[in-house]
């Protein structure tokens, strides 16, 4: 069904494209796409790399303050694909 496009139907298919969306929403569209594409990119490797970690080494010594926590956002403003990260404190770096 989809073998037999050609150059003729596939700008046809961009002719409409362009007539539905307009001209200038298409940079946009795709500058979105872009950036999701970019999101599910880290997202996935952060889920690989959170699967291979195992318990810390060393466990804290009594008296240390445990790691803060902050959140990374993908994009400023972008709230849906932060996710929270643990990182050392001053005093232990």
């Amino acid at each position: 069904m989809f073998g037999r496009l050609g150059a003729p139907e596939i700008i046809l298919i961009l002719v409409v494209v362009v007539l539905l969306f307009g001209a200038k929403k298409l940079p946009d569209m795709a500058r979105s796409l872009g950036k999701s594409a970019r999101i599910l990119k880290s997202e996935a490797k952060a889920m690989k790399s959170d699967g291979q970690q195992t318990a810390p080494a060393d466990p804290p010594h009594p008296g240390e303050q445990p790691p803060v926590q902050r959140t990374i956002q993908s994009a400023p403003g972008d709230v849906s694909s932060s996710r929270p990260v643990t990182e050392p404190t001053d005093s232990t770096r």
